[in-house]
């Protein structure tokens, strides 16, 4: 896709029930003592957007990578949904979510964004989609987005409270646990009905 024709584009934390259910026992641990009442977000600059069939450079030093397949609404208007696309919200694999980790999450190419709109609609559900997340052709993860905390309706409705998103943003519904890893040379393919297919390359950062 034009990546030019983005606006902000920002991911989701804590919005599958089995992540959320891993996470329970420390939620009530300091700093926070208590779980999130509202969406926990950070963003995905642009350094880090990548074309479906691009590579994607991980750094020396790191053996491996957290696939985050994931779906965005992309925005038309403040509260007005244009579609959904393909992303693949990968991280370094690392211990906490409760503080959005900006230094494992925001490297240069670690957001695989897909080619294909889905065009929101009265049909279209965001609930009945299913992802399939293949590493080097096997299947890693099985994606249900009928396992969200907050649908992507609650989910826009509940960010719209505290800010606003302008045409071209983009928001994921979030990843769920059991994100598989990767390597350098591994091949990521995310692909699910309606949605396309998104594929990336993972190679060796240049010295």
């Amino acid at each position: 896709m034009n990546l030019d024709a983005l606006g902000t584009v920002y991911g989701t934390l804590l919005n599958f029930r089995g992540e959320v259910a891993a996470w329970a026992p420390k939620m009530h641990e300091k700093p926070y003592q208590a779980p999130p009442r509202a969406p926990v977000l950070y963003i995905k600059p642009a350094n880090t957007w990548s074309n479906d069939g691009t590579t994607i450079p991980v750094p020396a030093g790191a053996a491996r990578v957290e696939v985050g397949a994931t779906v965005a609404m992309i925005m038309k208007a403040p509260g007005e949904v244009a579609g959904y696309r393909l992303m693949n919200d990968l991280s370094l694999p690392h211990a906490s979510f409760f503080r959005p980790p900006v230094k494992f999450k925001c490297l240069d190419g670690f957001l695989g964004i897909g080619d294909t709109l889905l065009e929101a609609g009265p049909d279209v559900d965001p609930a009945s989609f299913v992802l399939e997340v293949r590493v080097d052709g096997q299947l890693k993860q099985t994606v249900r987005f009928s396992a969200l905390v907050r649908n992507a309706q609650q989910l826009l409705a509940d960010v719209s409270e505290f800010m606003t998103l302008g045409a071209g943003d983009a928001l994921m519904l979030g990843c769920d646990i059991g994100r598989p890893l990767a390597g350098v040379g591994d091949m990521i393919e995310i692909s699910a009905p309606g949605l396309g297919r998104l594929t990336n390359t993972l190679v060796a950062e240049a010295p």
